[in-house]
């Protein structure tokens, strides 16, 4: 079968208020660097695909607002709207369609212009849910009952996350929230949802990331060594909330199985040697790393007592500092897989890991989860 690699990256640094920069402004720098990055130019790409939002963009057609930045002109673009691990999938198709070999793939957002409350309320179903006044905070806050009731983990637990992923962010110049922080003072922080503290929560960022994806016919003719996508699949869960089991995730055990067998991985908990994930809350890593067969169910707080995930650890987990450290809703994704290609290239600066030959990166669409999108990515073809 045909393969294709990301062979370019390009991020802004993750902010909570870009207010001196559009969209565009963000997108030209993002896809800049990221051709910078590759040793390419703007000719040098096939076709564009942009993924944003028409809510967190406050405004229809969103793509059109970075379009011609992301050097779409004369090319065909295409749209994806939601996280950018699916945009990227999209683009990763593409690359393998025979019809394009270089696919640019651009992810925006400007948290600091949104009411996100707003907003991920209209996730709801509009007859029976969404009058109740609901939230991304207040649904996960659900789940993280849920999960914390079935595992019988406490908030001292979860808590270790934010310690972990704010102390990995002060190693990361891009990283919006670097902070030495306690359980005590995660623990003492402001109560938004229960059992959802502040520092259990991601903030609402600005940022755009941008990555090139080639075919494997002209992946070899650029700047980098291309790091190439073994394996990739995205699974949905029920959109209902009592359809679903909210303390464990059949969406992303079944995604992350689909990206297993695809690359050929027989045991993951040997096989990744670093994980970016979509630590949208604190409980949220532990759940995925568990889901995606890297821990035991309910077990994964005890592998991050002993330090397993830290930069030093086993498994590194978030060695940018995760979505805790900075959360550019609908780039965060692409944010990951970027994080993961500098790493398998030995380019991570401070937080770069030791052992890194493969890794793995992931995305969320929906509420609590429901959509899950996972990339295995690796050194060798």
């Amino acid at each position: 079968m045909d393969r294709a690699a990301i062979i370019g990256v390009g991020m802004t640094k993750i902010e909570a208020n870009k207010s001196r920069e559009t969209f565009a402004d963000m997108a030209w720098e993002a896809v800049n660097k990221a051709l910078n990055d590759a040793g390419m130019t703007i000719n040098d790409i096939d076709n564009v695909v942009t993924t944003s939002s028409d809510f967190w963009d406050g405004r229809t057609i969103s793509c059109m607002a970075v379009g011609d930045a992301s050097g779409a002109a004369e090319k065909n673009l295409s749209c994806v709207e939601g996280d950018g691990t699916f945009g990227a999938f999209y683009g990763y198709t593409r690359a393998l369609s025979g019809s394009y070999k270089t696919t640019l793939v651009t992810g925006h957002s400007k948290g600091s212009q949104c009411i996100s409350s707003l907003i991920t309320n209209s996730a709801f179903d509009p007859i029976y849910e969404r009058g109740l006044g609901m939230d991304m905070i207040t649904a996960c806050a659900m789940q993280a009952n849920a999960y914390m009731d079935r595992t019988g983990l406490k908030p001292e637990d979860t808590a270790q996350v934010s310690v972990k992923n704010h102390g990995n962010a002060l190693k990361n110049p891009l990283a919006q929230l670097p902070m030495n922080i306690s359980v005590e003072d995660v623990l003492k922080s402001e109560m938004i949802a229960d059992p959802l503290r502040k520092l259990d929560c991601s903030p609402v960022s600005d940022g755009c990331c941008a990555i090139i994806i080639a075919n494997e016919s002209v992946a070899a003719k650029f700047k980098r060594k291309p790091v190439w996508v073994k394996g990739l699949s995205f699974c949905t869960d029920s959109f209902f909330f009592g359809d679903r089991d909210l303390a464990r995730s059949n969406a992303l055990a079944q995604a992350a199985g689909n990206a297993y067998r695809m690359a050929g991985i027989k045991d993951p908990k040997k096989e990744i040697d670093l994980v970016e994930l979509y630590d949208a809350f604190t409980y949220q890593e532990l759940l995925w790393l568990e889901e995606m067969g890297l821990a035991e169910y309910g077990k994964a707080a005890n592998s991050l007592k002993k330090g397993e995930y830290n930069l030093d650890g086993r498994l590194p987990v978030n060695p940018s500092g995760g979505l805790l450290a900075g959360h550019p809703v609908i780039a965060a994704g692409l944010y990951r897989i970027a994080e993961v290609v500098l790493q398998l290239r030995g380019e991570a600066g401070e937080h770069q890991v030791g052992k890194a030959k493969t890794g793995l990166a992931h995305g969320v669409n929906g509420l609590c989860g429901q959509s899950h999108c996972v990339w295995i990515l690796d050194q060798e073809k």
